[in-house]
């Protein structure tokens, strides 16, 4: 493994970095404060974005992405992550690579609109009384003749209000395993407007003001026998070969916020002064940059490493897993560090670092708790004993 970036991976670097700071920071003050995106500077940002070579920038070359690798991608990403999630998210948006796995036809209909700009997607999988449980969704899809028919809820999913379809995971079916009776899940495309779907405001979030979520309604929609993505029955499948690196790119983003606290959190200790001296030479400040840079350069270094594995083939779950624990609960540490370190003005909006401390408290739970995160680690160093 290589700790120097190649000359391309510079030139990503400076030009996302370029363009976030450029185009989206100016834009952070007017979204946290309205906590909606105005899609008149969605479109404008999202050409700019194309323009400069990073919209769908994870999407394969010949299809019209960027064809980053892995590790490259999420050197992106964390400069991406500098700024508000809606931004950031919608201007320069990413589609899911889960709709890779779609047929020609498919793909003609979702994944190509979604890389040139002229659709979104969203994922549908968290229920009110299924999150991390997957398996045991309520809501269901059966068969209707030739067709599908889906009932029930889904809740948390991010931006399902300007998506143009949904990717919604049901259950459809059951098996016994040996951990007892489990849910059979197929996923299906099903569009905005179909008849008996609904998308309905979501809750109001502390976090990433901006970046909605909505709620999803199910009643009796009916589908046809191409809208399933992938194997019937076999979504759990679908969605573990599809969607594992997206803890990655979590814990990319999160390494962006932090490092720009830090950078705030260190200038201010260099400029301040109290007692006759800058606050950066007392211990109670200096020990507090060392600590968050340590920790910031640990959850860096587990993130690269995990992504260069994926590119390897030789990545675990529990390499994910680590990166994505570390750098969350990192960010959670470093925000209010900085915070600390700047005082009362810590927590004023003329300073990012009170978004940044309120936007980190997600990331420890989206994408898989830090508890399944935990979980995922110590069984994979258990199982080996049988244990």
């Amino acid at each position: 493994m290589q700790f120097g970036m190649s000359e391309e991976q510079a030139m990503i670097v400076n030009t996302t970095r370029a363009f976030v700071e450029t185009e989206l920071y100016p834009h952070e003050d007017e979204i946290e404060r309205s906590g909606r995106m105005d899609m008149d500077l969605v479109r404008e940002l999202q050409g700019k974005a194309m323009a400069a070579g990073l919209y769908a920038a994870n999407m394969p070359e010949e299809i019209g992405g960027a064809g980053l690798d892995t590790l490259t991608w999420l050197l992106y990403e964390k400069e991406l992550g500098r700024t508000n999630y809606a931004l950031h998210w919608t201007a320069v948006a990413r589609p899911s690579n889960i709709l890779l796995a779609g047929t020609d036809a498919q793909k003609e209909r979702y994944l190509y609109p979604c890389i040139k700009g002229e659709k979104w997607d969203c994922l549908a999988m968290t229920e009110p009384d299924a999150g991390s449980d997957l398996r045991g969704m309520k809501a269901s899809a059966r068969r209707d003749g030739a067709d599908w028919l889906l009932n029930g809820t889904k809740h948390f999913i991010s931006h399902a209000d300007i998506a143009d379809f949904a990717i919604c995971f049901m259950a459809t079916g059951v098996e016994n395993t040996s951990r007892g009776t489990k849910k059979k899940i197929t996923a299906f495309f099903v569009d905005k407007g179909t008849p008996g779907f609904s998308v309905r405001d979501g809750y109001r979030n502390v976090s990433h003001r901006g970046y909605t979520n909505a709620i999803l309604e199910f009643d009796d929609c009916r589908l046809p026998a191409s809208a399933v993505l992938g194997e019937i029955d076999q979504g759990f499948d679908l969605a573990n070969t599809w969607l594992g690196a997206t803890r990655l790119q979590v814990a990319a983003t999160c390494l962006g916020r932090a490092d720009r606290a830090l950078q705030h959190a260190l200038s201010y200790a260099a400029e301040r002064q109290q007692f006759g001296q800058k606050i950066g030479k007392y211990q109670g400040i200096s020990f507090k940059l060392a600590d968050m840079a340590l920790d910031l350069k640990a959850a860096t270094l587990m993130t690269w490493e995990a992504g260069w594995k994926f590119d390897q083939g030789t990545v675990t779950e529990s390499d994910m897993s680590m990166a994505k624990l570390k750098a969350t609960e990192m960010l959670a540490f470093v925000a209010d560090e900085a915070i600390q370190i700047h005082g009362g003005m810590g927590l004023m909006e003329a300073l990012p670092l009170e978004r940044i401390w309120r936007d980190a408290r997600v990331e420890r739970i989206w994408e898989g708790t830090s508890e399944i995160q935990r979980h995922i680690i110590s069984r994979e160093m258990l199982r080996p004993l049988d244990a």
